[in-house]
């Protein structure tokens, strides 16, 4: 039980070894913790807080998240009588009730009709799983560079939430998605959708890419183009979270040339950017065959080797230079017909851009939470940023930015619903390359705004700007994966001019 102490009581301990303050309600005692305050002990002092109400000085400074930590919390003796406390952790699943910082089917008194009581279920659900399994697991791994442990990956396959990343179809069936909230046959997009967003939100971006997204990108290859057996060992290792897989298309040079050795390929060659590489089991691989490009699966072994590429996120991600060298692969690895391995790559890139897509989505609409949240609280000359214009206007072109995204992103994701994974590739594909190239430059455009409103903040890796930080530092990812922003519209266009009509003349 906390003691109940008056503001006058506080107001005697404001000396050298005996220094109190009051923050949101809370009286700690800070006398023996002032000399190790990172600050240095004379910001204590020289901001005026001993002794007194330091809730506007620590939330200038520090994030609420600092008052949990065990270290500080423990730095609390009591709470101000009759004074109530206003600022909490939010409970895990909740949403925010800052302004465009949830999607409006989200948002109180807002309507949408795509989503369905389901999907809000659904939406909570996992927001709740990922803020209290993932989020930590997130936090650790983006700051170590160490892949997901198997334990969380464990946690994730019992929910099937690898299995539901990969979007609706056969392979959920006879599966129990989130423990039963979802039916395997309802689940649709927009299920895979929040799945997404929802992932993002922890100003992580090189853990995005590490949780598994190798798999995501590398497994529908297989069950679309490999044969019953190949199907029927690799997908349940790969959904089960017992093996990893990876895409090996992206070259840096050589490529990877194959020679037929009777029922074995010889596969000779180098891949570079592989997301996930450096703790891949598999590597769906795209390989040069004298009847054309072919796509083989590999699996780790003698031959095969990986080096970690340092990249401008947290290696967490496995981004891997893979070399292999002279690799015996059994010709019942193919997939697809050989020389066919660009209908084979391509038959997913649809899915892959709308998930960068969505993921883009999530972390941006973070970060117009972060910057609302800072204008509002951060006090410059007695008034709190908010209150000038271009600061203002800033926040009002991060918020039109991301509502453009998410509206367009919503209408394309209904699309999907709608439309067979055939009619997808034929109408979609051109749009989905205009969108994604749309979401990725206001997302470097956002980053770029909400580094000037958190101003050096926006430059540390650690405290009230880390989120941009991280937002800022690698953004420029979701235009390079998945297809280059400028490659993308220019299909876009090329896919629109193919359909105009003939007699479409001035």
């Amino acid at each position: 039980m906390m003691r109940k102490l008056s503001f006058e009581e506080v107001q005697k301990h404001n000396k050298e070894n005996d220094l109190w303050i009051v923050i949101d309600s809370k009286v700690f005692d800070l006398s023996k913790f002032v000399d190790l305050h990172p600050g240095g002990p004379n910001v204590l002092y020289a901001e005026g807080v001993a002794g007194r109400d330091a809730t506007e000085a620590f939330f200038g400074l520090h994030r609420h998240e600092v008052l949990l930590r065990p270290q500080y919390s423990r730095l609390q003796i009591g709470v101000i009588d009759g004074e109530v406390e206003h600022i909490k952790a939010p409970e895990p699943g909740s949403l925010s009730k800052v302004p465009y910082a949830e999607p409006s089917w989200l948002s109180e008194g807002f309507f949408n009709p795509y989503y369905s009581d389901n999907h809000r279920t659904f939406q909570k659900a996992i927001r709740k799983f990922f803020e209290e399994v993932i989020r930590p697991e997130a936090i650790r791994c983006e700051e170590s560079g160490k892949k997901i442990s198997q334990e969380v990956v464990d946690k994730m396959s019992d929910l099937e939430v690898i299995a539901m990343r990969l979007g609706p179809g056969k392979h959920l069936q006879g599966r129990k998605l989130m423990n039963g909230i979802v039916k395997p046959e309802e689940f649709d997009y927009f299920h895979e959708l929040i799945l997404n967003t929802e992932m993002s939100r922890f100003g992580t971006r090189g853990f995005v890419d590490g949780m598994l997204n190798g798999a995501v990108i590398g497994l529908p290859p297989i069950w679309n183009y490999g044969s019953s057996e190949l199907q029927a060992k690799v997908i349940p290792e790969v959904l089960s979270g017992k093996k990893y897989l990876a895409l090996a298309i992206t070259e840096a040079f050589a490529g990877s040339d194959v020679i037929l050795d009777g029922d074995y390929w010889v596969v000779t060659g180098t891949k570079k950017w592989i997301t996930n590489g450096t703790f891949a089991d598999y590597f769906t691989t795209g390989c040069k065959t004298d009847k054309g490009l072919t796509v083989i699966l590999i699996e780790r072994g003698e031959g095969v080797s990986t080096k970690p590429i340092k990249t401008a996120y947290s290696s967490t991600a496995g981004t891997a230079y893979v070399v292999f060298d002279k690799v015996r692969v059994p010709v019942g690895n193919t997939l697809g017909e050989v020389g066919n391995g660009l209908s084979v790559i391509l038959s997913n890139f649809n899915h892959e851009r709308w998930m960068v897509t969505g993921c883009s989505v999530g972390a941006q609409r973070v970060i117009v939470e972060e910057c609302l949240k800072w204008a509002n609280q951060r006090i410059v000359f007695g008034k709190p940023l908010a209150s000038q214009a271009v600061i203002r206007n800033k926040l009002g072109k991060m918020i039109m930015r991301i509502e453009a995204c998410q509206n367009w992103l919503e209408t394309v994701t209904y699309q999907m619903n709608n439309m067979s994974y055939h009619e997808m590739s034929s109408r979609l594909a051109g749009q989905i390359g205009l969108l994604k190239q749309f979401v990725s430059r206001c997302g470097r455009e956002t980053a770029e705004d909400a580094t000037q409103i958190f101003g050096g903040r926006a430059l540390t890796v650690t405290g009230m700007g880390k989120h941009v930080e991280n937002y800022h530092r690698t953004s420029g990812y979701d235009a390079i994966l998945a297809g280059a922003e400028d490659v993308l519209g220019d299909l876009g266009v090329r896919q629109a001019m193919k359909k105009m009509p003939k007699n479409a003349l001035l």
